[in-house]
Formats: structure tokens, sequence, C-alpha cells
């Protein structure tokens, strides 16, 4: 062997001396608790000081709401405001009646992208209507539409000033990342304390889980326009204004089309989950349904929820392409009869409407004209609960005694400080000394608000979720990129279930294993699976062909060039991809809680349901919090410290290796 391939393989050592030590940190934990089992423990208790405290501040804000300068003059009318905004929208939508509502959108179908989307459009408000889901789909609909204005009427300027000062972005990032690292449910418990319950503080809840993609895409696509493009605007004179108004934005065109297509996805998802504070539309017939164990409504209610989903993304993503390129490449003619083909439309959609009023057209879809598909998918249920119990039944029972049991005993006995300690340990292993220091607060801050049993039992669904998401995730997203067939099944696939929002994740869970922990974790599979298989592939996909081919020329196994050369080039893909996964995981083992999984996504559920729950329901929310900024800076630090240098170093050894003989 060389003196070279020798140094290779003493660098290749020492980057695995960071799993030896996390294997012993571990094996060190596992002595300490045998010594120390049950000892320096924290019980749960529903009357914790906390929580009564926080329900005082409730119980004082309430009854001073009226006299408090920050509510009279600023918080209220804000809720004034955005009420009468969704009342004033649900009177249009109603005057015009379900078939002008649906001319009007299929003529923007129509003139914005073309008649398929057109016929798309039309095709799902009659399906509202065949579900008897029109005025609910109406409903989350007008929540959506205020949500996504006011949150572009934020979000681009903010990206604007982002995208164009670099000072402003390092100011706003870490700010929305603390943003888009709350799990959805965080976000509701403070907003009812301020705003109350309802329509206003479920658009707001919305508003805030939306902004982050406006503000980040529009950033980037400002940054993303040719610098000689700015250069040479400036060259002839143009101010700031000028260069902004006619270089950036025309050039950013689709890219901020892009933030405005993400923005409505991103609204759509949480809307649902805003029924949990009294927001009306499909949301609450799905919540109503879970709470039944109705699987039939809760599949009729999220099929009206995919439909809405496939014509917002379409109108948008597809019109930012199709007016981009109009925009760039239209001669004269060809835009005289695009006026014409836009005012032939709009007016045939107006005498739609028109006509709809003149012959009192009644508002909602009319009631007799239905498609039931509830009672076909209640009865496939119960024939799986009949038939299916001693299989799945087997399954989870297995699970749960064999590896979430053990993980949950081992977190909520050790003593509380070893448990901090150690996390810290993993923390400084894994991503250094700054991730050790969150890692620390963050426990202790969850030891404070006195909710310490019920987040360890979370941090065990979230540990055993992520863990079989990213076997799961890794596995197909490497077949994905090894095979452009299999990649072109799973694409559609992950498509429509990146589009459906949380909860309907559950009905298939609820449908096979019924209403338990391990219905939770596998929820929480299904949800963050299709996000680990776009990024593994992404980056697998990404490794050079130029290492490929040295690893081919090599002799290298398919096994080996996976394990030993694609996988470890793609380091940081995958490091993304664990990120992803855990801020997914836990986002979706909480909304679990409304089927079983317990722990602090049910104490978040009974805040919002029980006036004496408030407080243990706002710590709860707040803890989730502080799981997820401990998760997150875990794996976002490791990503950080790895490069894709030391990949290829690692590649390079494998390749030295295998020139010597060496297996």
């Amino acid at each position: 062997m060389t003196a070279a391939s020798m140094s290779l393989g003493r660098r290749a050592e020492v980057r695995l001396s960071r799993g030896r030590q996390l294997a012993l940190l571990i094996g060190l934990w596992a002595v300490l608790y045998l010594i120390f089992n049950g000892k320096l423990t924290l019980a749960h208790s529903d009357d914790a000081p906390l929580f009564q405290s926080l329900n005082g501040v409730r119980d004082w804000i309430d009854a001073n709401r009226t006299s408090l300068p920050l509510f009279v003059y600023v918080l209220d009318p804000i809720r004034d405001g955005i009420g009468w905004l969704i009342d004033a929208l649900t009177w249009v939508f109603s005057n015009f009646s379900w078939l002008g509502v649906t001319a009007i959108f299929g003529a923007m179908g129509l003139v914005f992208v073309g008649w398929r989307t057109a016929i798309l459009v039309v095709g799902a408000f009659v399906a509202f209507g065949l579900l008897s889901l029109w005025d609910q789909a109406i409903q989350t609909l007008v929540l959506i539409l205020v949500a996504v204005v006011m949150s572009l009427a934020i979000g681009i300027p903010l990206g604007i000033v982002a995208g164009r000062s670099d000072r402003f972005l390092k100011v706003i990032t870490p700010i929305l990342d603390v943003m888009q690292i709350m799990p959805t449910f965080a976000y509701l418990s403070p907003l009812t304390l301020v705003f109350l319950i309802g329509p206003p503080a479920a658009t707001i809840a919305t508003l805030i889980y939306a902004l982050p993609p406006a503000i980040r895409i529009t950033a980037l696509g400002i940054r993303g326009v040719s610098s000689e493009a700015v250069e040479a605007a400036e060259s002839l004179g143009s101010t700031g204004f000028q260069v902004l108004r006619k270089v950036q934005l025309p050039m950013a065109r689709s890219t901020i089309g892009l933030a405005v297509n993400q923005t409505i996805m991103m609204a759509l998802s949480m809307v649902v989950i805003t029924a949990l504070i009294n927001a009306p539309g499909l949301g609450e017939s799905i919540i109503q349904a879970l709470i039944k164990l109705n699987l039939g409504q809760t599949f009729d209610a999220g099929v009206a929820i995919v439909l809405l989903a496939m014509v917002l993304d379409r109108l948008t993503a597809s019109a930012s392409k199709v007016s981009d390129r109009r925009h760039r490449g239209l001669d004269a003619v060809s835009q005289v009869r695009r006026r014409t083909l836009v005012i032939g439309t709009w007016l045939a959609a107006a005498i739609v409407v028109v006509g709809a009023a003149l012959l009192a057209i009644p508002q909602s879809f009319p009631a007799d004209i239905t498609v039931d598909l509830a009672s076909p998918i209640n009865s496939i249920g119960d024939w799986i609960e009949t038939n299916l119990y001693v299989v799945t039944g087997g399954i989870k029972d297995l699970f749960s005694e064999w590896i979430l049991n053990p993980l949950q005993t081992v977190l909520t006995s050790s003593p509380w400080p070893l448990v901090i300690i150690m996390a810290a340990g993993i923390a400084w292993i894994i991503s250094g000394r700054r991730a050790a220091i969150a890692a620390a607060i963050a426990l202790l801050l969850v030891v404070g608000l006195q909710l310490w049993e019920h987040s360890m039992e979370t941090l065990a669904l979230v540990i055993i979720a992520v863990a079989v998401t990213m076997l799961i995730g890794i596995g197909l997203g490497v077949a994905a990129a090894r095979s452009n067939l299999f990649s072109a099944i799973i694409r559609p696939i992950n498509d429509a279930a990146q589009t459906m929002p949380a909860f309907v994740y559950l009905l298939p869970a609820v449908a096979l294993f019924g209403a338990t922990r391990f219905t939770g974790i596998l929820a929480a599979v299904i949800y963050a699976v299709p996000a680990v298989v776009r990024l593994v592939e992404d980056g697998v996909r990404g490794v050079s062909p130029t290492v490929i081919e040295a690893a081919t020329a090599a002799g290298s196994s398919r096994l080996q060039m996976i394990f030993k050369v694609q996988l470890p080039m793609a380091r940081r893909s995958l490091l993304l991809a664990t990120n992803q996964g855990v801020v997914l995981v836990l986002a979706m083992v909480v909304v679990a809680g409304l089927v079983g999984a317990g722990a602090l996504g049910y104490d978040v559920v009974a805040g919002f349901a029980q006036f004496n729950d408030f407080g243990k329901g706002m710590a709860a929310a707040i803890s989730i919090v502080l799981l997820g900024v401990l998760l997150d800076r875990i794996t976002q630090g490791a990503g950080a410290r790895t490069t894709t240098a030391s990949a290829a170093r690692t590649a390079r050894a494998f390749f030295s290796a295998r020139a010597v003989g060496v297996s």
C-alpha cells in the first residue's frame, strides 16, 4: 500500500471517530441508567402551578381586554378588519351563486392557463357540490384568499428588501427559521389568547405559516437576477427604484410566481388545522369526522381539499409560467388575439353570473344532486377492522412492546439531568458546541414548563418515526435516482402526497390500526417520506458522473457504488433530508394527538377544547417548539460541519482500497 493510500485510510478512520464517540456516549448512558433508574424523574401533573399561572394570565386578559390600549386600538381593530374582509368576500361568492363562482374560476383557468386547466377547475367545483361540501369548500377558499393576499402584501415587499440588502437578509433569516421550525399547532394557543377563536385568528395563524416562503422565494428571485443586467441599468443612470421596477421584478417574474404558488399551498395546509380554533370549512368537517372515526366523511373532505389544492396550484404555477412566456415572446398580433380571448371569456363569465342572478339560481349546489363516497369507504374500513385486525393488531402490539415502550421508558425514567447532559453530548459530537448549548437550554426550558414526561414521550415518538422515515426515504430516493422509470412512477405519488394536508394522512392510519400511538407514528412516516425521497434522489443524482465512472472502472458492485460512493457524496442532501424529516414528523406526531398519540399533541388539543386546560395547552405548544429547535439545531449543525470535500476524500479512500485489493 502506498503512503498516499495509508494517509487516506487514516483520514477516513478519523472521520469515523464521531460514530465511535456516539457509541461510547450511548453506552455510558446505558450504564448510568441502570444505576440511577427512577431517580430525579419528573412526573406529569395536570395541575402544575405554571398551568394555573397561565390560566390566570388568560383570565386577566379576558377581564381587561376592553380597557387595555393594545387591544382597543391595535389588536381588536386588526381582528375586526380581517373579519370584515372575510364577511365581504363570503357575501360576494354567495351572491354569485354556485354557477357564477364556477364560471368565474373556469374563466380564470381558460384565460391565464388554458382549456385543460379550465376543465379541471370546473370539474373540481362541480365535485364540491356532488360531495355535498360546496359551502365548506367556499368557506375554506375565502380564508385562503384573505390569508394569501395578506401574506403576499407583507411577504413580497420584505422579500424584495431581503433580496437587495445583505444586512436585512441576515436579520430576518433567523426569524424565518423559527417560524418554519415551529409546528403548526404552536401558533394556535397564543393566537386564541390575543385574537380569540374564530376566522380572524385562523387567518392570522395561516398568514404566519405561509409568510416565510413568500419572503424567501421572492428574495431568491431578486438575488437571482443577472448582475450584468443590474450593472447595465445602473450605468445608464437608472435609480434604485427604476432598476427594481424595470429590471429585477420583470426578470424575477417566474420566481415570484412560484412564491405566490407556494404561499397558497402552505396556506391551504394550515387553514385546515385552524379548524381547531373554530375556523369554518373543510377542516371542520375532517376534525368532526376524525373525532367520530367516520372514515367516509374524512375521505370526502380529503378529496375536496386535494381538488382545491390542485385548482389553486394549477392556476398559480401554470399561470406564472404562461405569463412569463407571453411577456417575453408575444408579437403584436398574438397580443391582440389574446386580448380578444380574455375579453370574450370574461364577458361570457359575466353573462353566466348575471343570468344566474336573474334566474334566482341558489347560492349553494343543489342538495338533491350528490355522489355518496362515504358509505363504500366506511364499508371498506369496517371490513379491514373485522378481517385484518389480527394482522394489524399484532404489528401494532409488537412494535409498541419491543420498540416504542422501551424507548419511552428510558427517556421518562432516566434522571432529567442525565437526559440533558446526554442530549448535549450527542449534539456536541454531531454538530458542535453551539448545538450542544442550544440542546441544553431547550431541555432546561422544557423542565421549567413542567411538561417533562409528556415531552419525553413525544420525543420518543419523533425519534422512532424519523428513523423509519429515513430508512424508507433513503431506500426509495436511491432507487429513484438510479432508475428513471421508478422515478417517473413515484413522482406523481409524491406530488399528491405533498399536496394533501396533514389531517388527510390520518385516514389510512386510522383505518388500519385504530386510534393509538402507533397510528401517529405511521401517519407521521407517510407525511414525511415524500420530502425525504425528493431530497435523497436529488442528492444522489447530483453526484459527479466522473466519480461514478471511476468507481465503475474500479470494479465496484451495485451496493458498493451506493454505500461507498453515492451516499457519502450526497451527504449534504441526506442531512437536509434528515432535518426536513424531523420537522415534518414532529408536526405530524402532534397532529396525531387527535387519534391517540397522546403526550404533547393531546395537551395542545385539550388546551383548545377545554377551558381549564388552556395553560397546559399553551405550555405544551411552547414545549413542541423547543423540541423542534433542539432537533433542528442538531441536524442543521451536522450539515454545517460536514463538507463535500470530506465526502470526496471518503470516495477517494475507497478507490485507493479497491486499487490495492482491499474489500
